[in-house]
C-alpha cells in the first residue's frame, strides 16, 4: 500500500508540477523576457484578473498550495506570487492558511503511510532533539518554524515531526503562527516587485533595491534571520 501511494504521489507531483510550468510558459513570450515593458503588460493583465473575481482567485491559489505543499513542493515561490499577486497582507494570510494546511496533510500522509521510513533516515540526525519536543512539543516546534526550520529544506522540516509525533493541532497552530514573520517579509517583498513594475518606466536594478518597497523587507528578512541564529543557538545548540 505505501509503494502504492508513494508511486501515486511521485506521479502526481511531477504531474502537477508540469501541468504548471505547461500553464505558466504557455502565456509567455520567452522572446520577450528582456523587455521591462512587457512585464507591464502581465502586470496589467494579472491585476485586471485578480479583482474581477478576488475570491475564486483566492480559493484557486489556496487548493493549489495545498496539494503542491501536500507533495513535497517547496514554499518561497509561492510567497513571491502571492504577494505579487494579492499584495503583502492578503498575500500573507493566504499562504500561511494554505500552506499551513498542506503541511499537515503532508505530515498526517507521512506519519500513516511512511512513519518507519522517515524514523530510519531522520531519527539519529535529530535524535538529539527529541528530548526538548518531548518538553513541549507545541513550544519547541513554535520555535523550530520561527527559526526558519534550522536551515532544512521545507519539504523535510514538514515531515521532521514524524520522529518527534507532534499532535496535528499543536502541528498545524505552531506551523500557522511560526509562518508569519517570514511569509509576511517574502509576501512584501512580492508586493513591492509589483508595485515596482507598475511605477517604473524601465528596469533599474539599483532604483529597485532602493525602493523602499523593497529594501525595508530586505533588512527585515536580514533580522529575521539573525534572530533565527539567537533561536538556533539558545533552543537548539
Amino acid at each position: 500500500m505505501s509503494k502504492r501511494l508513494k508511486l501515486f504521489l511521485g506521479i502526481s507531483y511531477l504531474l502537477i508540477l508540469f501541468s504548471f510550468l505547461y500553464f505558466i510558459f504557455s502565456y509567455i513570450e520567452l522572446t520577450r523576457l528582456k523587455d521591462f515593458l512587457y512585464f507591464k503588460e502581465i502586470q496589467v493583465y494579472l491585476e485586471k484578473i485578480i479583482s474581477q473575481n478576488l475570491y475564486t482567485n483566492l480559493a484557486f491559489f489556496f487548493l493549489f498550495c495545498v496539494i503542491w505543499i501536500s507533495l513535497l513542493g517547496f514554499g518561497s515561490p509561492l510567497l513571491i506570487i502571492s504577494g505579487i499577486l494579492f499584495g503583502k497582507w492578503i498575500g500573507t494570510l493566504i499562504s500561511v492558511f494554505s500552506i499551513s494546511v498542506g503541511a499537515l496533510i503532508l505530515y498526517s500522509i507521512a506519519n500513516y503511510f511512511f512513519k518507519d521510513l522517515v524514523k530510519n533516515l531522520l531519527e539519529k540526525k535529530f535524535f538529539k532533539y527529541l528530548y526538548l519536543f518531548k518538553k513541549n512539543e507545541f513550544s519547541y516546534f513554535l520555535a523550530f518554524r520561527l527559526s526558519g526550520g534550522l536551515g532544512i529544506p521545507f519539504g523535510i522540516q514538514n515531515i521532521l515531526p514524524v520522529i518527534f509525533n507532534i499532535k496535528k493541532t499543536n502541528y498545524f497552530f505552531a506551523s500557522f503562527l511560526g509562518f508569519i514573520p517570514l511569509f509576511f517579509i517574502w509576501n512584501t517583498i512580492g508586493s513591492g516587485l509589483n508595485e515596482y513594475i507598475k511605477q517604473a518606466n524601465n528596469f533599474s536594478f539599483t532604483n529597485l533595491i532602493l525602493n523602499k518597497e523593497i529594501y525595508i523587507p530586505i533588512i527585515l528578512f536580514v533580522i529575521f534571520l539573525i534572530i533565527s541564529i539567537i533561536i538556533k543557538k539558545k533552543i537548539f545548540k
